[in-house]
């Protein structure tokens, strides 16, 4: 029996096929929650508000093809973009890649199931209002840290 070692341990991110760099994404919508900006220390913030295309209950696209047109200022990750996002939540399968660390046992690519994501907790199931709902100006009312804090063991 051979052991073959995973794509995300061999390849960088830039020699990743299409589909192994999108199957680095765990699903857990995290990248979709609204961020807020210290303009003074560029700090940024997650909200619990999310993209108006994030699924609440899957945690994915609603229009995943046609994100960029419906909501321009989506920011589409790229081997470049993610070596320069700090935002990057810490269970990030593009993060922990590009840092050399190994995916958690949740993540898809581990564990075989989308759900398990959710099913650790990780993921912004449940814990989400759509921006539709929300006037942009009270953003501030709906700052959270868990997207910074989730994950504690492998």
């Amino acid at each position: 029996m051979t052991d073959t070692v995973p794509f995300w341990k061999t390849k960088s991110l830039e020699e990743m096929t299409h589909e192994q760099w999108e199957s680095l994404c765990d699903g857990c919508g995290l990248c979709c929650l609204n961020k807020l900006e210290d303009w003074d220390t560029g700090e940024v913030a997650f909200t619990s508000v999310s993209c108006k295309l994030l699924n609440p209950d899957t945690c994915q696209c609603s229009n995943y093809a046609c994100r960029k047109d419906i909501v321009p200022d989506c920011i589409q990750l790229t081997p470049e973009s993610v070596r320069e996002i700090a935002w990057l939540p810490p269970t990030c399968g593009y993060r922990l890649v590009r840092d050399g660390e190994d995916l958690y046992w949740w993540h898809p690519l581990l564990s075989g199931s989308p759900d398990t994501v959710h099913q650790a907790g990780i993921s912004a199931r449940g814990r989400t209002i759509s921006e539709d709902e929300v006037d942009v100006e009270d953003f501030e009312d709906y700052l959270v840290d868990w997207p910074l804090t989730v994950g504690s063991g492998r």
